[in-house]
């Protein structure tokens, strides 16, 4: 598994203990595959963190990376937006970040992410 990007879909989903956000991250973990949460995407998830246990457990992973969005992220996010004529921050982040990682993308929401990149791989949960 060459691991996982979440979007803010995929992390609710975690949330609300949807059994196959569960299974992918069970065989993640068993594979040592890393798994990266946008932080854009983690601020859209957030709501009531001293009860969303299942989400902070998954932000303090070892393997999991939560990945700003910084200057360079947002110059690319920036251009994405412009050539997909999109203003999805979030969205266009987590495309970014699945495509440096490499990774399939988890999310509620696939019609959203494939217009920024019809290619970019999908987990709909």
């Amino acid at each position: 598994m060459p691991g996982l990007t979440f979007d803010a879909g995929g992390l609710i989903a975690l949330d609300r203990n949807v059994r196959k956000v569960v299974v992918l991250l069970a065989r993640a973990a068993q594979t040592g595959a890393s798994v990266t949460v946008p932080a854009s995407a983690l601020a859209q998830a957030v709501r009531r963190p001293e009860r969303q246990v299942r989400l902070a457990r998954l932000v303090r992973q070892p393997t999991t990376t939560v990945v700003p969005l910084d200057r360079v992220d947002a110059t690319h996010v920036g251009r994405l937006l412009a050539a997909s004529r999109n203003s999805e921050i979030v969205d266009a982040h987590v495309v970014i970040c699945g495509r440096r990682g490499g990774q399939r993308v988890v999310t509620s929401d696939g019609g959203d992410l494939r217009r920024l990149d019809p290619r970019i791989p999908l987990i709909e949960v």
